[in-house]
């Protein structure tokens, strides 16, 4: 379901997404939890974790790729408590995660998601 979010980014948009790579994990690590401030694992549902496009230059080297983390278990509940389309919901958060790889701000990333293809 991830990739298939992927999938229907828009066009323009997939070359610069080729590199990012995208993981699911039960729950975000405790360590990410503190950083971020978040108490409750369960609300935390993705994580872009790189260097958006905009503060990126041919000059850097050394660098891992940028990560999209999806957290299974809180989506999964989200879904379940929203009576949602799972693959809606996915669709949603990696909008918001690959939002932040491009710099986009949060009327960005709706316009991006209302303006996809199903």
């Amino acid at each position: 379901m991830a990739m298939a979010a992927m999938a229907r980014l828009p066009d323009a948009f997939k070359p610069h997404v080729e590199g990012v790579v995208v993981q699911v994990a039960d729950f975000a690590e405790d360590e990410v939890l503190r950083e971020l401030g978040i108490e409750n694992p369960w609300e935390l549902t993705g994580l872009y974790h790189g260097r958006p496009l905009d503060q990126q230059s041919i000059w850097d080297s050394g660098d891992m790729p940028p990560v999209v983390t999806l957290f299974r278990l809180p989506l999964l509940a989200e879904w379940v408590e929203s009576g949602g389309r799972l693959d809606a919901l996915i669709f949603h958060v990696v909008v918001h995660e690959i939002g932040h790889h491009f710099g986009l701000s949060d009327d960005d990333m709706h316009a991006l998601e209302d303006g996809a293809p199903d």
